[in-house]
């Protein structure tokens, strides 16, 4: 059992940390528990009841948090020709083709999202064992990979969020910061659910939302009731 700070104790408290609670109290609780002196991120990891090993129940997308993420999204856009100048005027701060691949290449990563146009997913392609493996290879399915620039950049700049279930079926994403406070973390969470739950595969058998956990970066995880869900999002 692994040892923890007084601080993370004293978040906890007399709390039962096996103990399921509602959506709305699992965000009030993390929130009133975070104790570190940075602005921590609020995650939620939800357990899907799908097999990404089958491509039909492969849960991957993106949402819009309505109220953002509480950070500056550095955001690369691989293009050449008017599709620069596009890139430029909508906010991306890194935009290019090959000379952006060879200083990726050469060790640079300094973005946090990326897009491409259709036809520069050939070159990217060069470095897809770079990119994927961190989270940036830019996709269709997500809106990365797009001849509409402007609206891809404006997106992720304003706190668009990619999530992609893992090999368990566990599904992780930041809702915002602790600065936020419940109501706007509650917003963003509502925003997340509302497109994961409409995204269940017809194939997927038994329970689709099996657990759903919150937490701050350095606070305990509180464990909501998947079946508190419904009722919050009001279906």
């Amino acid at each position: 059992m692994p040892k923890h700070g007084k601080k993370y104790r004293n978040a906890v408290g007399e709390r039962d940390t096996a103990a399921r609670v509602g959506v709305e109290e699992g965000v009030k609780v993390t929130v009133e528990g975070a104790f570190a002196k940075f602005d921590e991120t609020v995650d939620v990891a939800i357990n899907l009841g799908v097999d990404p090993k089958y491509s039909d129940q492969m849960i991957r997308g993106a949402v819009s948090l309505p109220n953002g993420l509480g950070k500056d999204i550095r955001v690369a856009v691989f293009c050449k020709g008017e599709k620069e100048n596009e890139a430029k005027e909508a906010g991306a701060d890194f935009f290019g083709s090959d000379e952006l691949v060879e200083k990726i290449q050469g060790g640079w990563l300094g973005f946090d999202k990326a897009v491409a146009t259709p036809d520069m997913m050939a070159v990217v392609g060069k470095i897809g064992r770079v990119l994927g493996p961190r989270g940036l290879m830019p996709n269709a399915k997500t809106g990365t990979v797009t001849m509409d620039v402007a609206k891809a950049v404006t997106e992720l700049k304003a706190g668009k969020v990619e999530f992609k279930v893992d090999k368990a079926g566990v599904l992780h994403a930041p809702i915002g910061k602790i600065s936020f406070g419940a109501e706007k973390l509650l917003e963003n969470l509502r925003a997340l659910l509302d497109i994961v739950v409409r995204m269940k595969p017809s194939s997927a058998k038994g329970t689709y939302m099996k657990a759903l956990a919150v937490s701050s970066t350095m606070g305990p995880s509180v464990k909501i009731d998947p079946l508190t869900v419904r009722k919050f999002l009001d279906v």
